[in-house]
């Protein structure tokens, strides 16, 4: 609870994914994906429940192991490769009326700390005109560097940037990283989208960020977790 108001936390966690088959049940550095998320949030002092939505018994069952809830079973038609990435979110609250906050923390972000999340939730709340947060890396590539590909295989300018920009005159650019979204359970009942209206954001450092969507985007967490200077 932040400033007397409830705090429900929500992480999807579907059994398809095509990318990296069964993600959220792989095991990485000892423990399954999806537990990672799990143990950061359950260290949050800000969120008063932390639940899991699946249709995946396996993934439920684990969640539980580790000390989330599953206290529903999300519908198959709500867990197929073309349904919409808000579906889930909007169904869980629909289960769990009553919540002032909703934050989700998507599990193929296993690098996010407890602390990234309480920043998350402090700098929405403390924001006090804005109507969600998202958290955000700084982009290496300057918008003015971008571009698109026509059909004949020649590049043009991203929106007719001007590309012939030397970095230190660049913009900087800000890059979702997908790791905590927070808003009003209110905002997303009635927008059905973390990225409507004024949207505040929580910068991460790039160590905190990977996310994980790819075989070549596991090893490289594989790795950072192996790494002698790797503290959890």
């Amino acid at each position: 609870m932040i400033g007397g108001k409830s705090v429900l936390a929500v992480i999807p966690a579907r059994g398809g994914s095509k990318g990296v088959p069964r993600k959220n049940v792989k095991m990485l550095g000892g423990k399954p994906l999806i537990a990672w998320t799990i143990e950061s949030a359950k260290a949050s002092r800000l969120i008063d429940r932390l639940i899991l939505t699946s249709e995946d018994a396996e993934i439920i069952d684990i969640a539980r192991r580790f000390g989330c809830e599953a206290p529903f079973v999300r519908p198959a038609e709500l867990a197929a490769d073309e349904t919409p990435g808000m579906a889930p979110i909007t169904h869980a609250l629909s289960q769990l009326p009553g919540y002032d906050y909703i934050v989700v923390l998507q599990p193929t972000s296993p690098l996010r700390t407890t602390g990234d999340i309480d920043a998350s939730i402090e700098k929405y709340h403390r924001s006090g005109r804005a109507d969600s947060c998202v958290t955000v890396i700084k982009s290496d590539t300057p918008q003015e560097w971008l571009f698109v590909r026509n059909d004949d295989d020649f590049i043009e300018p991203l929106k007719g940037q001007e590309s012939d920009v030397r970095r230190q005159d660049t913009k900087e650019i800000l890059v979702l990283n997908g790791a905590v979204y927070v808003s009003t359970s209110a905002w997303i009942e009635k927008q059905g989208s973390f990225l409507k209206g004024n949207v505040v954001c929580q910068e991460m450092p790039p160590e905190n960020s990977l996310d994980i969507d790819t075989m070549w985007d596991w090893h490289l967490v594989e790795c950072v977790i192996a790494g002698p200077k790797y503290v959890r």
